[in-house]
């Protein structure tokens, strides 16, 4: 029989788990495609990838999804290869808000994204396991997986995955971590 005060402790772990294990199963990145259309090309000029991958050189897009403790609000933020976001819930008000990264903002997450070093940062690579307990999870879906950042004192923070965190955070209404 598992104690009361056991299982409480448990509870959070598990849901963390269960939210970075169903956004990776879920979560589709690369660009967005309907039956019947073409995806058009960056507009930057460069050719657009088939794949829409960082594995072909491609735009890629990012989502960020965000939870502080077991029953915070989910606030998802879903970035565009052209620098178009969407955010969904980023206040904890239900409210849809989007607009646009600036050409440098987006030149710049696109080369974050695109950057070799970010498959080592993934929870996989990493073995990443949660370890805080009320904080605030930030979950960066990327092409070569999802990479999570907990705000928790004396937690590893990969390098690539905070900027791209922080740039996020910085240029919507996403929320930032300390």
């Amino acid at each position: 029989m598992i104690r009361p005060f056991r299982a409480r402790s448990i509870i959070p772990l598990a849901a963390g788990a269960l939210l970075v294990a169903a956004l990776a199963a879920c979560s589709t990145v690369g660009p967005v495609r309907r039956a019947g259309t073409a995806t058009a090309p960056p507009p930057d000029g460069s050719p657009a990838s088939p794949a829409g991958g960082a594995a072909a050189g491609g735009p890629v897009r990012v989502e960020l999804v965000q939870k502080h403790g077991q029953d915070g609000p989910v606030r998802t933020l879903s970035v565009q290869p052209d620098g178009r976001w969407d955010c969904a819930n980023c206040a904890g008000d239900d409210v849809r808000s989007s607009g646009q990264l600036d050409p440098g903002q987006t030149q710049r997450l696109r080369a974050l994204l695109t950057d070799e070093r970010l498959a080592a940062e993934t929870d996989k690579a990493r073995g990443y396991r949660v370890s805080c307990i009320d904080a605030l999870t930030s979950v960066l879906v990327t092409a070569p997986g999802p990479i999570t950042i907990e705000d928790c004192p004396g937690e590893e923070r990969p390098p690539l995955g905070y900027e791209i965190l922080l740039l996020l955070t910085q240029a919507t209404p996403a929320e930032a971590t300390a």
